[in-house]
């Protein structure tokens, strides 16, 4: 069986810097590793791959610097790792991106099931999976938290879409947004840590980088990045918390000090 992941290489929010003047985040400002959500689908991957055999592709969109990301999902039981890095895939907003995405898709011609995290811890948009999906033409599925069963036609999962679980079955090739925690059958799925060997392993592997050109067969070069995305970012900004105002009181006085803090917020008369 053919199985595509897809993997974000997301930045630590506390430590990324924003250009505010273009409304994009600078993702070479801060170190990138593999978005949480889409760990859990390279492990659901390496489960179907134990069923029925077959490899796992995993397809990432960031700059030159998210290598290590990559390195890190072949340590964690994927086989081959492409990248897509070109500075005309930048600034692309969801469409953009799963434009791409599904674009580089096609070209590899063939597959079984596509994999990914329901959204990412960055952007929180959860609309790349879906989009993706739509622009091959593939039943897909959001929010999956149990893989009840699969075969090498069918998938049945269950989601979560907030007022009630929904019990689904698609026919494969289709794409799988996971949530998480996510149950594969019967079993809890957590993202294990690679062995050391397989660190070392990866160090030596190969992750292929494709640009814009390499897609020039499957896709139209105006639809990638910030000329291919229909939104804009209008303004960038951190948003920051207000700190706590504390008032101290001592002594006898402090409950006639509470009451009268009370009342002047309005909670009693």
């Amino acid at each position: 069986m053919d199985i595509v992941v897809l993997i974000k290489p997301t930045p630590d929010i506390t430590k990324v810097k924003f250009d505010v003047e273009k409304g994009v985040v600078e993702r070479s400002s801060a170190t990138l590793e593999i978005n949480p959500f889409d760990l859990y689908a390279i492990e659901v991957a390496k489960r179907i791959k134990r069923l029925f055999g077959g490899t796992i592709t995993s397809i990432s969109m960031a700059p030159p610097h998210a290598e290590p990301a990559l390195r890190d999902a072949i340590a964690r039981g994927v086989d081959r790792a492409i990248l897509l890095s070109d500075k005309r895939f930048a600034g692309a907003d969801t469409l953009a991106t799963s434009y791409t995405l599904a674009a580089t898709i096609r070209k590899l011609g063939h597959f079984d099931i596509i994999l990914c995290g329901e959204k990412s811890v960055d952007g929180d948009t959860a609309h790349v999976g879906p989009e993706v999906a739509e622009f091959l033409g593939i039943p897909h599925i959001s929010f999956v938290t149990r893989i009840t069963s699969i075969s090498r036609d069918t998938i049945v999962v269950e989601a979560d879409f907030g007022d009630a679980y929904y019990e689904v079955e698609l026919r494969l090739p289709a794409l799988v947004a996971l949530s998480r925690p996510v149950i594969f059958k019967e079993e809890f799925v957590e993202p294990s840590m690679p062995r050391v060997s397989d660190v070392l392993r990866a160090k030596r592997a190969r992750v292929e980088v494709w640009n814009a050109d390499a897609l020039s067969d499957v896709a139209n070069a105006s639809r990638f990045g910030l000329a291919g995305s229909p939104t804009r970012v209008v303004k960038a900004y951190y948003a920051l918390e207000k700190g706590r105002n504390a008032r101290v009181v001592r002594g006898d006085e402090g409950v006639v000090a509470i009451l009268n803090a009370l009342r002047e917020l309005g909670v009693v008369l």
